[in-house]
């Protein structure tokens, strides 16, 4: 058996830290995002919660621009990794 030098041991706690990290952030914005649409509509509009919140429309518009940017940065990808292995076998 081989054993871990320090650098592999040092890379896989900044894995665990990046990964932790990502978590935690998609937890957060999944927590809010969940709040905002599903619970936020049946607060009065005078509470002041809704001041730590955008207007409802939004809770439409943001996905759908997020998925939009998403979709073309595949076709993006895909195209320029197409491309590169066309110029290699030529």
């Amino acid at each position: 058996m081989s054993r871990l030098s320090q650098s592999d041991c040092s890379m896989d706690l900044a894995d665990r830290a990046v990964g932790f990290l990502l978590c935690c952030i998609s937890l957060t914005i999944f927590t809010y995002y969940s709040f905002w649409v599903i619970i936020l509509p049946f607060v009065d509009d005078d509470h002041f919660i809704h001041n730590y919140f955008l207007p409802q429309e939004y809770a439409i518009i943001i996905p759908v621009l997020a998925g939009v940017a998403l979709v073309c940065f595949l076709c993006v990808f895909i195209g320029s990794v197409m491309l590169k292995s066309k110029r290699k076998k030529a």
